[in-house]
């Protein structure tokens, strides 16, 4: 992976924040941002030197349910199979870790449906329609 790591850990709260506004995702305050990140269960960063630039996260309850959340890729590191490495990363912890009747979900903005496909993921409509609220919208 030419200079880039894998590191499991979660990001840094700048770096975090940071990646979710370069890559497109919705951006959070840094209070709101700070109290999200103690809530990771298992985080992965990829490294390129000492810089920061990709993530993804894990959370939820601890033992039923659990969402895949803040997969970002800096857009200049894009393209360099990057983000399988992240997924790669965070199914093995889910295999090796989680209960077996663990409910593992995540919201996936399309055409990145493609790639959590190749995780195990599928989707859940008809039966069920992933659903949202922002507060203060």
């Amino acid at each position: 992976m030419n200079g880039y790591s894998v590191e499991l850990r979660t990001p840094e709260l700048a770096d975090y924040m940071r990646l979710r506004k370069i890559s497109g995702l919705t951006p959070f305050s840094e209070e709101a941002s700070r109290i999200g990140l103690k809530g990771t269960i298992f985080g992965v960063s990829v490294c390129h030197g000492k810089d920061v630039i990709g993530m993804g996260r894990i959370i939820g309850d601890g033992g039923c349910f659990f969402q895949i959340t803040d997969i970002a890729v800096d857009p200049a590191h894009q393209g360099q199979g990057l983000g399988k490495k992240i997924m790669g990363a965070l199914t093995d912890y889910i295999r090796e870790n989680l209960p077996e009747t663990a409910y593992v979900s995540l919201i996936a903005d399309v055409p990145a449906n493609r790639l959590y496909e190749q995780y195990g993921f599928s989707e859940t409509a008809p039966r069920s329609l992933g659903m949202s609220m922002i507060v203060g919208r």
